[in-house]
């Protein structure tokens, strides 16, 4: 059996006290999170629920009180067409309540869709093509990305939510034999691990095997998440 470490325990915690609750990986995918009821944050962070965890715990470690977060179902990265109308949508039914609205995506397979919205909503958003590059720090994930063409990314949410996204919507829970036309082109499995947690890990490993791919893990922390965050966080309302 794999102990999960106590470094990832007050990272849930921080979860924890920074929601009053628990998240649920399946209720973020299908669902997202709804904002606080009470309003009592002057800015308020629109993201993909596959980064609630993180923003959170960021949140917490930091103070950032005045910061709120709602959280869009990460379910829309199998369809990226339909990010950038929820993401406006998103803008548009809260901007009147906060003094500062902030969108948590990346390019995030939009074609430019959703930074050419957030540009037409006067909304700041992540720099970045996706998640994967901010975590790692985009200008890092730049100076690698023709040595790692052949590469596929895991991250966190997504070592825990690899069935629902990938296994089972390519069909291969039910026809394995459509692995190799899927990912014979991929070398190596890379898992950017935000949190240190062996569990996370090992399930990593696991993904690995299964799509007979070399492992590679990286520490990545919060990346290029935190530093956005934060200077968020320190501009004065408009």
């Amino acid at each position: 059996m794999v102990r999960r470490s106590r470094a990832a325990r007050p990272e849930r915690r921080a979860v924890l006290r920074a929601t009053g609750r628990s998240l649920q990986d399946q209720s973020l995918t299908d669902k997202g999170l709804a904002p606080p009821e009470r309003k009592t944050g002057r800015v308020l962070l629109i993201a993909c629920g596959a980064l609630a965890r993180e923003i959170l715990a960021v949140k917490e470690r930091n103070g950032w009180d005045h910061m709120d977060l709602t959280c869009l179902p990460a379910i829309l990265h199998i369809q990226p067409d339909r990010i950038t109308e929820a993401v406006e949508d998103a803008v548009l039914r809260h901007r009147d309540v906060y003094d500062q609205v902030f969108v948590v995506y990346a390019d995030c397979g939009t074609g430019g869709h959703l930074q050419a919205a957030c540009e037409r909503l006067g909304v700041e958003m992540v720099k970045g093509p996706h998640c994967y590059s901010f975590f790692e720090g985009n200008d890092l994930f730049d100076a690698r990305k023709d040595d790692e063409t052949t590469a596929f990314y895991l991250t966190d949410f997504l070592a825990r939510q690899f069935d629902a996204f990938i296994w089972k919507p390519m069909g291969l829970d039910r026809h394995p034999e459509l692995l190799e036309m899927y990912f014979g082109n991929y070398t190596k499995v890379v898992y950017q691990a935000q949190i240190d947690d062996p569990a996370l890990t090992e399930r990593a490993r696991e993904i690995a095997d299964r799509m007979g791919l070399e492992f590679e893990r990286r520490f990545t922390g919060y990346g290029d998440l935190e530093t956005t965050m934060a200077a968020w966080a320190r501009r004065p309302p408009d």
